[in-house]
């Protein structure tokens, strides 16, 4: 278990290994995301029922409000920001959620998009929720399906899950080569809770919870269909990913925590410390 940093040591190595303050993402990349998602595109709408009434300038307002990004509209190219007090704050508010579950040991469903970076912290997560008494749900798992890549070409997609139970897409590759990919796609989360959904015992409605994540810790599509579900749902989301924020804003997604998605997994660990603290599921619980 790595040390539990104190708010100001994380706040220096958000800032330090660039997963908040001045940001990799470029400009260019935030503002034709924002105007794709404003224009309904269900690319960046990440599974979400969006209200129609998004612009690219509100939300250009609601990502400075949120996310912490530059605020100035003239600035078209470089260099983007997040805030990171405001991903402090929202990893408190998602550590105070998932202590919640733990402590009444709810049923959790957790997925990711960027498994080469981001999936050793939901490992973490899902094991210490598992040693806490949850329930870790894996429906669909082998699940498979065909995406286009352009120029004609296609590749499918299977639902695997990482030890203890987090949700992610693997390549099912040519040559038996496999490999987890990043993806934007609602429909694997989707999929996995028409799967819920249909298989619960119909004789036995009590026993509906569970078979039915009381909270969903995802990011992309996989947030994205959980909230749009009706679930309680946590998750995490670059600056170039609007549609999480814009559903915290309708109160679809409970906490959309701003930061780079794309950094080495190792820079993720402190982060994943002070989550767990914040639980109550750390070293000092």
């Amino acid at each position: 278990m790595n040390p539990v940093p104190t708010r100001d040591e994380l706040r220096a190595h958000l800032v330090r290994t660039m997963i908040a303050g001045d940001v990799a993402t470029p400009r260019q990349n935030n503002l034709l995301h924002y105007r794709r998602m404003a224009a309904g595109h269900p690319y960046y709408q990440f599974g979400l029922e969006l209200k129609p009434s998004w612009t690219e300038q509100t939300v250009l307002e609601m990502m400075v409000e949120r996310c912490g990004v530059n605020a100035d509209p003239r600035h078209g190219y470089g260099d983007d920001t997040i805030d990171p007090e405001i991903t402090l704050d929202t990893l408190e508010a998602m550590g105070d959620r998932i202590g919640l579950a733990a402590r009444r040991r709810e049923s959790v469903i957790l997925a990711t998009g960027h498994p080469s970076t981001l999936g050793p912290l939901y490992q973490a997560v899902a094991r210490a929720l598992e040693e806490a008494g949850c329930r870790l749900l894996t429906p669909a798992a082998g699940w498979t399906y065909e995406i286009e890549t352009g120029y004609g070409g296609s590749d499918l997609r299977r639902i695997v899950y990482a030890e203890p139970g987090v949700a992610m897409l693997e390549d099912c590759g040519a040559a038996g080569v496999r490999q987890a990919q990043h993806t934007h796609d609602s429909l694997p989360m989707e999929t996995m809770l028409h799967e819920l959904a249909t298989t619960a015992p119909a004789d036995s409605p009590e026993a509906k919870p569970d078979f039915w994540p009381d909270l969903a810790i995802a990011d992309h599509g996989w947030a994205g269909a959980a909230g749009q579900a009706g679930i309680d749902t946590v998750g995490f989301a670059d600056c170039n990913d609007p549609a999480l924020f814009a559903g915290a804003a309708e109160g679809k997604i409970d906490v959309a925590v701003p930061l780079d998605d794309g950094v080495a997994p190792r820079h993720y660990a402190p982060l994943t410390a002070y989550i767990l603290d914040r639980a109550g599921l750390g070293p000092s619980a």
